[in-house]
């Protein structure tokens, strides 16, 4: 069957899917985290052949640590199934409630989008994310990991499949792709895939940092892989002198290797090797132990700098001037604007989320981590008494437009 024709057929299934009660999609979680639990040895053996497998083809540490998917990571992975189960139906919930006219009530009701294709980057955890969310949500899912973790993918689909199926939601609303021209495939089906979300780590996120050092070395080390790990730290001039030599003993002592301007570089002559990088160079995504210095007159200077190169994923600035904050937090277009704080914090699971599918850099139709409530949209419901328009358009009948309490 074609990845069209398992489209279809999921189109089919969807309205089956939207109108599974809570019960069974929350129960569909608890089975998941339960087979987890259960089959870890199974998971770790085509975790292991699939790590193997990367070192024989060379991909970097960094890259390999992605893959992985050891106790910490199952740990992580039914912790979040298990928060997701308690938070609260993101289906059916009435956002608006509106009379139009005497017996003639408008309600905005919240639904599944009903067919979600998703295309992930080869790590497992995605897989448990990506799926879970996806039945709490009340969405059939083509899900596309990559091939770097092929085993381990196929081993937790079938978990969550069969979790899926035997807590009684309806036969195939989860399909996993392998083939990587199913991906093409998949970017065809404008019809039957209702959204199509890319989930990859095709982040660029940058930093201004005026008083400590540790927030951005947590930035960058402690997941150097992650789609929110900074790529680029912007310094105030004012600072630089005193602070950048700081900041990349620091670094270089996590195994950071750096680069950046001349400006930069010849600040750090003599004492940090630093790799020459021109202004086009800011839109390079390392996703492994390599950031990139500048620095920059003023915080305008820097959100400019932001804007022009970044990705618009997560940016923070590490300061005690609160109109500089301000000025930042309002100039920076990225989907998330922090101060003082580790750009890591971009996960719908901290942000209490239960998970995410992935971070939205756009403005439509969610952004930042797109949670439970950017996997649903909503449709309009009249009830009525048998009224016509054209007693309205005749003036024979007045709407009144009376908001109702929800």
């Amino acid at each position: 069957m074609t990845i069209r024709e398992e489209a279809q057929r999921m189109k089919l299934v969807s309205p089956e899917m939207a109108a599974a009660s809570i019960e069974i999609r929350n129960d569909a979680l608890a089975r998941i985290a339960k087979a987890l639990e259960e089959n870890r040895d199974v998971i770790f053996s085509a975790n292991a052949e699939d790590l193997a497998a990367a070192e024989e083809a060379g991909l970097s540490s960094a890259i390999q640590k992605r893959l992985r998917y050891d106790e910490t990571k199952m740990r992580d992975s039914i912790a979040g199934l298990r928060e997701l189960m308690t938070l609260q139906d993101p289906v059916g919930k009435i956002l608006l409630a509106r009379e139009l006219d005497e017996n003639l009530t408008l309600y905005r009701v919240s639904v599944p989008i009903g067919v979600i294709g998703v295309i992930f980057e080869a790590r497992p955890d995605a897989m448990v994310q990506v799926a879970s969310l996806c039945i709490k949500s009340g969405n059939c899912a083509i899900l596309k990991g990559g091939k770097e973790t092929a085993r381990t993918n196929g081993v937790l689909f079938s978990l969550i499949r069969d979790a899926a199926r035997e807590a009684g939601l309806p036969e195939g609303c989860l399909f996993q792709a392998t083939a990587h021209s199913e991906i093409d495939e998949l970017l065809a089906c404008d019809r039957e895939v209702d959204l199509l979300i890319p989930r990859g780590s095709n982040a660029f996120v940058r930093y201004i940092m005026d008083h400590t050092k540790i927030v951005i070395v947590d930035a960058k080390t402690q997941y150097p892989a992650a789609c929110n790990a900074v790529e680029t730290v912007l310094i105030s001039r004012k600072i630089a002198g005193d602070f950048l030599p700081v900041l990349a003993k620091a670094l270089t002592e996590k195994g950071v290797k750096l680069r950046g301007t001349k400006e930069a570089a010849d600040l750090l002559a003599g004492s940090y090797p630093v790799d020459l990088m021109g202004e086009d160079d800011f839109a390079t995504e390392y996703n492994d132990l390599v950031i990139s210095l500048k620095l920059v007159s003023d915080v305008k200077e820097a959100a400019d700098h932001i804007n022009r190169f970044g990705s618009h994923h997560t940016d923070s600035i590490l300061t005690a001037d609160d109109a500089a904050a301000e000025y930042f937090m309002q100039r920076v277009d990225s989907a998330g604007v922090y101060r003082n704080c580790s750009t890591r914090f971009a996960d719908g699971y901290r942000y209490g989320f239960g998970a995410e599918v992935g971070i939205s850099t756009g403005k439509l139709h969610a952004r930042g981590p797109v949670g439970l409530e950017g996997l649903v949209t909503y449709k309009y419901r009249l009830c009525g008494t048998g009224q016509i328009v054209g007693d309205y358009a005749s003036g024979k009948k007045q709407f009144h437009h009376k908001d109702l309490k929800i």
